[in-house]
């Protein structure tokens, strides 16, 4: 009877764990703090990058300079892919003054499998997705992409390491591309926090 007891409080201990890990890693929010300089250590800009769109061409970040701009990794199999929908509807609202990109990766769980032309069909017909899309990378590890290189070293974007810790992390920056904060996977355009770094 105490075994079993001690079993029970055990587990109850663990599934507790579990829960405040998932919890803090999916709910975490950075911003720049206020005594950084705003020009990174080694001169890049966020502008000066390029990535490849979804279907494969060439695309220069300087063309979202004067908006804001909210960088998401994307997943299509995710507890969060329904977010699609919820970015695709801030977009739309506000594309005069504000930028999505979105950048499906399969770093976490395997949860984007499929190829380019998969995820863009995906994404059109369950979401109507209209915001740029580019093609599948790694956002860590030895393979993370230029952009998410940029995004997570201080000496680039001059202040934030944190890398994605889920599908469907945000970075935003103003229409000056600098970094101003990082968001984790539950929070959506509604969000109080959002909404305040966004100036809404």
């Amino acid at each position: 009877m105490h075994k079993t007891l001690w079993l029970l409080v055990g587990a109850l201990l663990l599934l507790g764990t579990a829960a405040f890990t998932y919890h803090t890693i999916n709910s975490k929010t950075l911003s720049r703090p206020m005594d950084t300089h705003t020009a990174a250590a080694d001169s890049s800009t966020f502008f000066s990058l390029t990535a490849n769109s979804i279907d494969g061409e060439t695309v220069s970040f300087e063309q979202y300079r004067g908006k804001k701009i909210i960088v998401l990794n994307t997943a299509s199999a995710c507890g969060y892919t329904p977010q699609y929908a919820d970015w695709e509807k801030f977009y739309a609202e506000n594309e005069d003054q504000v930028v999505v990109l979105g950048f499906p990766c399969n770093d976490f769980g395997g949860q984007e499998p499929g190829s380019e032309e998969d995820i863009k069909s995906f994404c059109q017909k369950n979401y109507g997705v209209t915001f740029p899309m580019f093609e599948k990378v790694a956002v860590k590890g030895a393979d993370k992409s230029p952009v998410y290189q940029w995004l997570t070293d201080p000496a680039k974007n001059g202040w934030n390491s944190q890398e994605p810790s889920w599908n469907f992390c945000k970075y935003v920056l103003d229409e000056n591309g600098t970094l101003t904060h990082f968001f984790a996977s539950k929070i959506k355009p509604s969000s109080e926090e959002f909404l305040k770094a966004m100036g809404m």
